[in-house]
């Protein structure tokens, strides 16, 4: 049975949805994983004495720390935009769910009435089957 274009239409839509959902999905991981390592850096630091040297990154070098308190500024500061871009991609990922939760619905309706319709005015009759 052929599909009205505009169901076929709504389907490849739907699964673009998906594609993006999927991707945004491995983002979040991605920045929460960040995250966690950032977190998890900064707490270690933390326990260290104030005295002890440290190195931080610039680009692709190690570079020694005036002291462990400007390192500590900048992983909180990492810590912080990392945070509110986890937020941002959360807020996206929930509202690309919505979409998806409500456009499946709504292509499962589409999909059963077509079905118990049978094929409709735009589309060809069956073929004849071959003697």
């Amino acid at each position: 049975m052929a599909l009205p274009a505009k169901l076929q239409n709504d389907i490849r839509q739907f699964q673009r949805l998906q594609q993006e959902l999927a991707a945004v999905q491995q983002q979040r991981m991605q920045v929460d994983l960040k995250l966690r390592e950032v977190s998890h850096t900064l707490d270690e630091l933390k326990a260290l004495p104030e005295d002890v040297v440290v190195y931080r990154p610039i680009g692709g070098l190690l570079v020694r720390a005036k002291n462990r308190k400007e390192v500590e500024d900048l992983l909180t500061e990492d810590k912080e935009t990392t945070e509110v871009r986890l937020k941002a991609v959360e807020r996206q990922e929930n509202h690309l769910k919505e979409r998806y939760t409500t456009m499946q619905q709504d292509l499962s309706a589409a999909l059963q009435t077509v079905s118990a319709t049978g094929p409709t005015s735009g589309s060809s009759p069956p073929a004849e089957p071959e003697s």
